[in-house]
């Protein structure tokens, strides 16, 4: 299928054609990531928690489970510069062992995450409108990482995942 750019320049008119991003686009996209790291991706046959659950053999034998929610952030054209950046809301289902993976898309990018956060549970906190994690700032439109919360992200924070203590990571003691 052609891009929106090339669909819109055949119709003769030389205009970007913005694509909208949804929710499911963002879950696929962070389960392909995990898959291209070597990942096995299971997703369940009704989603009303879990957006799908990761496993990975271990050297041990064992099976390596982690249940993922994803939570994409869609800043619009207008959304102005913040120091802190991230989730606050609703998560449908709560495991100690869960990932929360973030990817953030900029106010420029056609569909493409700026960066991905993959956040251990104990970097979730209670919040009136349920529950926070902010990782990033938000800058001219784009997100970056926090620096305390680098190692989270993209290769770095998907590669932790696989950490057995993934549960007990904090900014502190995630190496």
């Amino acid at each position: 299928m052609p891009s929106p750019v090339v669909i819109a320049r055949i119709l003769g008119r030389y205009r970007i054609v913005l694509m909208k991003v949804s929710d499911y686009f963002a879950e696929l996209y962070v389960a392909g990531r995990f898959a291209d790291a070597g990942w096995n991706v299971y997703f369940p046959r009704r989603d009303r928690g879990f957006d799908f659950i990761a496993s990975r053999p271990t050297t041990g034998g064992l099976q390596l489970l982690r249940p993922v929610q994803v939570k994409g952030k869609y800043p619009t054209p207008d959304k102005g510069d913040k120091d802190v950046y991230g989730y606050i809301g609703d998560l449908t289902e709560l495991h100690p062992e869960m990932v929360l993976a973030i990817p953030f898309f900029s106010s420029a990018s056609l569909g493409i995450p700026a960066c991905i956060a993959y956040l251990p549970f104990s970097l979730v906190r209670k919040h009136s409108r349920g529950f926070k994690c902010e990782p990033t700032t938000f800058r001219g439109g784009t997100p970056k990482p926090r620096r305390d919360y680098a190692k989270f992200f993209d290769e770095a924070g998907l590669k932790l995942v696989e950490q057995p203590d993934w549960h007990m990571l904090t900014v502190g003691n995630a190496a």
